[in-house]
């Protein structure tokens, strides 16, 4: 019996173990792996994370901070330097004296009338009026519509997850991590090729308020900068690992017009296999469970959004298994951009995606909106330069169409090929083991 391509990726994506720091780094992407010509093809996850080394990160990393290490404001980055500096001015004049934050909660001292609007502390998604920055994104404005987000990307063995989007033409809405894009810029190429929306989720993966005013703005800073350098787009929408942001951090991700995006649908499935979690993956799937249940019940008024990740074969695997119940389940499931309608989400105003009527028809192009929502995320002004006026906290107007997305298979030339990229950026192990030795 031939299995559904579902469960066939999602048995190769089973066959590697996972490790409790995998959340962040995908498994066994420790390096920069040989690209070889099938690759990009391959559902297999050990052919998919050979080593390769590409010039173009190559090139530029040394303006960058060192991977999976706390971002700081590279010495000679002038224009980051004076942007930070119009930013870190305005957060002292409308978030005064907002404090670091501890990793933790347990013991901490806080206000309990929560001045900071700290996510962490009491789920506040509202900062005061006079803070001037939107409301965090939490839900989409359409019923029965789910949003789909990916975190933690891109990842070296995500070719069965990103195949299974493709032949169902399923976007989705992916928040990589600078370090994950410089390990697997290949990988981050695909996305995008693949159309799927492009936002930040900093550059080491840490909670935001924990973190100093230069090394918050610097993880989205290079973040934002590596997305434009290896992709070519410049993302408008960022989400803080954990959800971890306060009134401090929303400053700054205003300051570089970054939207803020949360959820409010768990899954929990990066805790299953973390060390000492107390989550299991039966819960996971009860979690899924939930969501199913909720698109055929709730969500009358509006839709959600449902936060998922693609850090480790498990988490993929696990998505995949679900993928067909939540479209079964849910009217609708979009990939952010076309929930709000931003029909230009990216600072590129040549980029375009499609809003909500065009998404559900099956359009890949973009197509005006018949509602006044904003075709772009929105901003704030924080005297950086954003030059936007505070926006309303709710969501984008609804424009409910009324044609389903069809489900049809694509064929494999939809795919990244190792055509779409130029393969003298790729040098193969043995030519850099040779290099190596000769310099001995």
């Amino acid at each position: 019996m031939r299995l559904s391509l579902a469960g066939r990726a999602a048995g190769v994506l089973a066959l590697l173990p996972l490790d409790a720091i995998a959340h962040l780094r995908p498994r066994g992407c420790d390096g920069h792996e040989l690209l070889i010509p099938r690759q990009t093809d391959s559902l297999d996850p050990t052919a998919q994370c050979q080593y390769y080394n590409y010039q173009p990160v190559q090139d530029i990393k040394a303006k960058y901070p060192t991977i999976w290490t706390t971002a700081t404001i590279q010495g000679s980055d002038t224009e980051a330097q004076s942007l930070f500096s119009q930013i870190n001015a305005t957060i002292q004049q409308k978030a005064g004296s907002v404090v670091i934050k501890p990793a933790s909660t347990a013991g901490y001292s806080y206000d309990r009338s929560d001045p900071d609007c700290w996510w962490t502390w009491q789920g506040c998604t509202k900062p005061a009026d006079s803070i001037g920055v939107a409301a965090d994104l939490i839900d989409v404005p359409e019923p029965h519509t789910l949003g789909l987000t990916i975190d933690d990307g891109p990842n070296c063995s995500q070719n069965a997850l990103y195949e299974y989007l493709r032949e169902q033409k399923q976007r989705a809405t992916m928040f990589f991590i600078g370090s994950n894009i410089f390990g697997w810029p290949v990988q981050a190429i695909q996305a995008h090729k693949d159309g799927h929306e492009i936002c930040v989720h900093t550059w080491s993966h840490q909670p935001m308020t924990t973190l100093t005013n230069e090394q918050a703005f610097a993880e989205l800073y290079y973040t934002r900068k590596a997305i434009k350098d290896i992709i070519g787009v410049t993302p408008k929408c960022w989400r803080p690992p954990q959800g971890d942001v306060d009134n401090r951090i929303r400053l700054i991700a205003a300051g570089l017009n970054l939207t803020t995006i949360i959820w409010n649908l768990e899954t929990d499935d990066w805790r299953a296999q973390a060390v000492n979690s107390t989550v299991s993956e039966a819960d996971v799937d009860k979690n899924y469970q939930k969501i199913v249940d909720q698109g055929k019940n709730n969500f009358t008024n509006h839709g959600g959004v449902v936060l998922t990740h693609q850090s480790t074969n498990y988490t993929m695997s696990t998505l995949l298994k679900w993928l067909p119940q939540l479209t079964s389940a849910w009217t609708h499931v979009v990939p952010l951009a076309s929930a709000y309608n931003w029909t230009r989400p990216y600072v590129e105003t040549d980029v375009t995606y499609p809003d909500f009527n065009a998404y559900i028809s099956g359009s890949t192009s973009s197509s005006s909106s018949s509602s006044s929502s904003p075709s772009s995320p929105p901003s704030s002004t924080t005297g950086s330069g954003s030059g936007a006026n505070a926006v309303s906290a709710s969501a984008p107007a609804s424009a409910t169409g009324t044609v389903s997305a069809a489900a049809s298979t694509t064929s494999r030339s939809a795919a990244l090929r190792t055509s779409d990229i130029d393969l003298r950026h790729i040098v193969p192990a043995s030519i850099l083991l040779g290099i190596a030795y000769a310099l001995l």
